[in-house]
């Protein structure tokens, strides 16, 4: 008589998927991931992002360039020093010099995720790899890659953005890409610093003693088990960095050391503002449109990375 295989149930063919791909998903990975697309809080933020992706997919569509070879450069009519009201040209009206107000807010949505993504991508890779390498290993390297992470958080983060930014710019001739790395350069400990904590507490668990036992490299261990399981608190943080590092960036370029003239970016378009503040009432499109996509930009990825915050941690709901 044939012996039959003995039938799986759905939760445990679910588990040996899992394990058949070599990666170990606990069941706190699995509440925070489900969590986060039913809350109120993640689908106003979601929702946010998402027009902000579709201004920003559509922007030849919704402002056609004037110069398609380089469409980030805002057209302007003449060079007159008054801004001038919003009009059926310019729906928006324009700032100083006469720079399209309507076309510089579309186009910027694209320099905002540019900046906003680039930079806490980067910043977060960097941070995970200091952080974990320190974490997994101990001992003389914790201490040397600590030291270097606490070297760096003793520098005030938007003064020594500022200085560095203002160096490479002489260096490299381009305002973006330098305002981009003095943020990089400056941004990543406190990643490291996250990451390291989480991977201490993870790196015991009874899944990563078992790859561990069962000869699975230190790559392998790090890379599918360990941070897959400790990376969702710095996730928290670099859902709310991709507004913060746009907001930071604005202000680099109205000091004149983010984006160049005439540059779609939203902090420049405020910059253009800076001489008419005491005539807001009087031009108060020169600064209100840029300054709310700035706002609701920002306010999105916040919205996200509090839902987070409330998911992984359900106190902190309680004490708002």
């Amino acid at each position: 008589m044939t012996e039959q295989a003995p039938t799986l149930t759905t939760s445990e063919q679910a588990e040996e998927e899992r394990r058949f791909l070599g990666i170990y998903i606990d069941d706190r990975t699995r509440y925070i991931i489900r969590q986060f697309f039913t809350r109120p809080t993640s689908l106003v933020g979601i929702v946010l992002v998402a027009f902000f992706i579709v201004i920003a997919i559509a922007a030849p569509l919704l402002a056609p360039p004037a110069n398609p070879n380089d469409p980030m450069i805002i057209p302007h009519d003449g060079y007159r020093s008054e801004p001038q009201a919003p009009s059926a040209e310019h729906p928006f009206g324009t700032t100083e010099r006469q720079y399209d107000v309507y076309y510089g807010v579309i186009w910027g949505t694209r320099t905002a995720f540019r900046v906003g993504l680039i930079i806490t991508f980067a910043t977060m890779a960097i941070g995970i790899l200091f952080g974990s390498l320190a974490a997994y290993y101990g001992g003389a390297l914790d201490d040397i890659l600590m030291r270097i992470v606490e070297i760096i958080q003793a520098f005030p983060f938007l003064l020594a953005a500022l200085t560095l930014a203002s160096v490479l710019r002489t260096r490299i001739g381009t305002s973006l890409v330098a305002g981009m790395i003095a943020l990089i350069a400056f941004g990543w400990p406190q990643y490291a610093r996250l990451i390291r904590g989480d991977i201490l507490a993870v790196k015991e668990r009874d899944y990563v003693q078992a790859a561990r036992a069962l000869g699975a490299s230190d790559m392998r261990i790090l890379i599918r088990h360990i941070i897959p399981n400790a990376i969702f608190p710095t996730l928290v943080i670099a859902s709310m960095d991709i507004g913060t590092y746009v907001l930071t960036f604005a202000s680099l370029s109205f000091l004149g050391l983010g984006a160049e003239p005439g540059y779609a970016d939203w902090g420049q378009m405020i910059s253009f503002a800076r001489n008419w503040i005491p005539s807001l009432s009087t031009y108060p499109h020169i600064l209100l449109y840029p300054g709310m996509a700035i706002l609701l930009f920002v306010l999105g990825w916040n919205l996200i990375g509090d839902a987070f915050r409330d998911i992984i941690d359900p106190r902190l709901a309680g004490t708002r």
